[in-house]
């Protein structure tokens, strides 16, 4: 139980240090100020940065945090930092001063929502594992990791809630985070949470889709960020999943 217990203090620290909805969040220092002087931040934090920049290059963009401004525009997230700026930036504006200190080219407006929570169940795993748990599963609702010898029956919801939860097969010492608008479809007056960083005009910037999109990886952190890249591209075959070496898994509508 103790074990336990730390794992679930190593989840709520990544909530302090990286929610978007903590006024006094590290995450919300950085979008406050590191367009203004350089940010000293907690190495976790810049442990899902360098992951966040690493597959925004590999994705050639389609993954980027940066938009968390696009999100307070739609109502999707809070607006306890001011849209006031004009031209905001993205994950590309962020720079690495040293280790753990950043600065931003530009205003920014980073959500870093479900990276986040991935790196917070990798976070749980290494607790448990470090303690001496010889295999287990940590469950985040969508983000799922399992360790050890024993395999996990792999169940994923209908997109359409009209069948059975699918049975996708067993997952053994891997990852697998699935996105979708199973319940923002039942609610018209938001429009998709998921936000097309290429595209050229604002009709195109919240991006609609069907069915549900799942990434299989070694790590959490990486499948849930993988997910946006597959939603964005309709692409199983996109190079980053051989480069971050994933699996991507869809569920028609």
């Amino acid at each position: 139980m103790e074990l336990i217990s730390e794992a679930f203090v190593s989840i709520e620290l990544v909530q302090k240090l990286m929610g978007f909805h903590q006024h006094q969040s590290e995450l919300s220092k950085m979008n406050h100020a590191a367009h203004l002087r350089p940010i000293q931040i907690h190495p976790w934090t810049a442990q899902v940065l360098h992951a966040a920049k690493d597959i925004h290059h590999h994705s050639r963009g389609l993954f980027d945090c940066g938009i968390g401004h696009r999100l307070i525009a739609a109502g999707l997230l809070p607006q306890h930092l001011s849209l006031e700026q004009i031209h905001f930036g993205g994950l590309a504006d962020l720079e690495f001063l040293e280790p753990h200190l950043i600065y931003s080219r530009r205003p920014i407006r980073l959500d870093l929502g479900g990276i986040a929570k991935g790196f917070a169940v990798d976070q749980a795993i290494q607790v448990l594992q470090s303690g001496g748990i010889a295999g287990g599963a940590v469950n985040a609702g969508g983000d799922l990791r399992v360790f050890g010898d024993a395999a996990e029956t792999i169940f994923l919801r209908d997109p359409e809630g009209r069948r059975p939860p699918i049975d996708i097969g067993k997952l053994q010492n891997g990852a697998i985070a699935t996105s979708g608008l199973y319940f923002a479809r039942r609610d018209s007056c938001f429009p998709s949470h998921i936000i097309n960083p290429t595209a050229n005009s604002l009709e195109q910037i919240h991006h609609e889709f069907l069915g549900s999109y799942s990434v299989l990886a070694q790590e959490c952190i990486y499948a849930d960020a993988l997910t946006k890249v597959f939603i964005l591209s309709e692409n199983a075959h996109h190079a980053c999943f051989d480069h971050f070496k994933a699996k991507a898994i869809r569920i028609a509508a």
